[in-house]
């Protein structure tokens, strides 16, 4: 469908080269089965592209943004605040959009049935949750700071602590996918997702800033993750979810 006279759609810029990793990366085994065996068709934007469902206020919750609180007790782990704006290339702010988290308990454990690897669920913790960015593009979680696990991909393989991050824009095509991770961690060496990038730079921007004015005595630790929609300081984005 072509869009109605005097409507112009959006142009955006492109993301520097070695950003995104490639659809196949041999190190990260199961991209072989799941990219693309024949060359990409790049469709235009039409209307389906940027309009859509609402995602407004009336789909959060009370405690959507807060993991620690969705039950009756709290749950295991050390509690962290992770905080951060979404922007755009130009480094505008973006205004009401969801963004929404998952990630595995202290134990490094998802609540999923295909999580089968012998570390306890935690009764108290569900793993997700989802807010709104407000009018400066800032939004907030509270929630404990994930284990490592193990995974199937190589000998002896563990994914680094991360969270998993979803923003939406105005409608369910619009939604781009990244990892968190945390500073100084000991297993991004042997990591083939994070090593998947082609860019140093685009790596560590996958990784949280640990925020000090942010931490509350006696309570929590804080990170800050800026999250970057395009441009020269575009964060980075998967095309599909890894083996979580």
């Amino acid at each position: 469908m072509a869009a109605p006279s005097g409507l112009r759609l959006p142009r955006y810029r492109q993301d520097p080269e070695g950003t995104h990793a490639p659809l196949d990366s041999p190190g990260y085994r199961s991209t072989a089965l799941r990219h693309p065996k024949q060359p990409l068709v790049v469709l235009p934007q039409q209307l389906t592209e940027v309009t859509g469902p609402l995602l407004g206020p009336g789909r959060i919750g009370e405690f959507d943004n807060d993991l620690t609180r969705q039950h009756a007790d709290e749950p295991q782990g050390q509690r962290i605040i992770v905080t951060g704006r979404l922007l755009d290339g130009d480094g505008r702010p973006v205004r009401n959009s969801l963004v929404e988290i998952w990630q595995a308990n202290a134990g490094g454990r998802y609540r999923h049935t295909g999580d089968r690897w012998p570390c306890p669920l935690d009764p108290n913790f569900d793993g997700a949750g989802r807010t709104l960015t407000d009018d400066e593009g800032r939004y907030t979680f509270t929630t404990i700071k994930p284990g490592a696990y193990p995974w199937k991909n190589h000998d002896n393989a563990w994914r680094p602590s991360h969270i998993h991050f979803s923003v939406f824009g105005s409608a369910f095509t619009q939604r781009l996918v990244t990892q968190m991770y945390f500073p100084d961690d000991p297993l991004f060496a042997q990591d083939p997702i994070f090593n998947s990038i082609p860019d140093e730079k685009a790596r560590q921007r996958m990784i949280a800033r640990f925020d000090l004015d942010r931490t509350e005595d006696h309570w929590a630790l804080a990170f800050q993750f800026d999250i970057v929609l395009r441009g020269r300081e575009a964060s980075v984005f998967e095309d599909e979810e890894d083996e979580d």
